[in-house]
C-alpha cells in the first residue's frame, strides 16, 4: 500500500492480459461482483455496457442505508486507465500495468479533487479503504482469473 498527500493506493499482480482485466473494470454491470467493500449492489438501468471518458453510470449503494450514486468516468486510457468520480468529486482510479506473470493493478482512492477533503479525511475514509480496496482486487483476481469470487 502506498499513500501519498491525498491519495491512498493498493496493488496486486493478476495473471491475466490488461485487456481481459479492463473489460471487467469499464463494465458497470461487474462493479458489485468485484466490490471489496460489500457497498455497491448494482448498477442503474440506464449505466451504460461499456465506460468510456465522459461516460455517467449510477449505482445502487448501501452503507447502513441505500442510497444511489451518479459517476462519471474522468480519466481513460483503454486497457490502461481508468477513473471515475461522484458528486463529492474524489476519485477512484485503477491503473493497469504489463507485468511479466499478467498485470499490475493498482487502485487508488484520491480525494485530492474532493470538494471537502477535510471532511473525508474526518470521518476516516482513507484509513478504512486500503482493506477494502485489497479486497476488491482479491475479487477482481478471482473472478478475471476463474470467473469466480470470494465470499464476502
Amino acid at each position: 500500500m502506498s499513500r501519498s498527500k491525498r491519495q491512498v493506493s493498493v496493488s496486486r499482480v493478476i495473471a491475466a492480459p490488461p485487456e481481459k482485466i479492463f473489460d471487467v473494470l469499464a463494465d458497470p454491470s461487474k462493479h458489485p461482483i468485484i466490490d471489496g467493500s460489500g457497498t455497491v449492489k448494482r448498477a442503474r438501468g440506464s449505466a451504460p455496457r461499456r465506460l468510456e471518458l465522459g461516460s455517467t453510470f449510477g449505482m445502487d449503494m448501501r452503507m447502513g442505508v441505500p442510497y444511489v450514486i451518479k459517476n462519471t468516468v474522468v480519466e481513460f486510457e483503454p486497457n490502461r486507465l481508468i477513473a471515475w468520480r461522484h458528486l463529492g468529486r474524489h476519485r477512484w482510479r485503477f491503473e493497469l500495468e504489463p507485468v511479466e506473470g499478467g498485470t499490475r493493478v493498482t487502485e487508488t482512492f484520491d480525494w485530492s479533487t474532493a470538494l471537502a477533503p477535510w471532511m473525508i479525511e474526518l470521518v476516516g475514509y482513507p484509513k478504512r479503504h486500503p482493506a477494502n480496496m485489497l479486497a476488491t482486487l482479491e475479487r477482481l483476481d478471482a473472478y478475471v482469473t476463474t470467473g469466480e469470487v470470494p465470499a464476502s
